[in-house]
């Protein structure tokens, strides 16, 4: 561990002076390692590791990037892996807490709607008629409407946090309505 961090280290300083070659060879000599850790930070935050190409891509332009605010008098390694943990950490938040589940797992266990169970436009009409007038509104723009959150939070004025919002509990007081006997 300690030989490859100083060769980085070398190699980051020989590309900051300006040679090319180096710095190709320090990119091609981070990437595998960037790829293993970043495949193992999805994982054990419980997320799909599909993405993690995408990350490692993100971390190796911010290296790219912010190259010259790296003190050359230190070791690079800590350094990089500063910016590798940001970006993994970044890319999670932008996932939310989500837990994916690949529904083919499922797909023998999922049964279909009974011709008893979907509901007609009408009661669809009449369950959205007794929403909010902002929560309608969210509701038949999506839903209905198929329009994406930032069209509807330019439709109807609002940000799309707000459209979020109003979307979410609108489908929890459905959800409720539709519970009840």
């Amino acid at each position: 561990m300690r030989g490859r961090d100083e060769e980085w280290t070398g190699l980051m300083r020989a590309a900051n002076a300006g040679d090319a070659a180096a710095y190709r060879r320090l990119l091609e000599a981070v990437t595998p390692v960037l790829r293993a850790a970043t495949y193992r930070g999805l994982a054990r935050a419980g997320q799909p590791v599909d993405q993690s190409e995408d990350i490692v891509q993100e971390i190796l332009l911010a290296v790219h990037l912010k190259r010259q605010t790296w003190d050359a008098t230190a070791p690079f390694a800590p350094w990089l892996f500063a910016i590798a943990r940001n970006k993994l950490i970044d890319a999670l938040r932008r996932r939310g807490r989500r837990v994916f589940v690949n529904i083919d797992d499922f797909s023998e266990t999922i049964a279909a709607p009974a011709a008893g169970d979907t509901l007609s436009p009408g009661e669809v009409a009449s369950h959205l008629d007794g929403l909010p007038q902002r929560q309608r509104d969210v509701l038949r723009s999506i839903a209905v409407e198929s329009a994406s959150i930032k069209e509807t939070a330019t439709r109807l004025a609002m940000t799309e946090g707000a459209v979020r919002v109003a979307l979410h509990r609108g489908l929890a007081s459905l959800a409720a309505k539709l519970r009840e006997p």
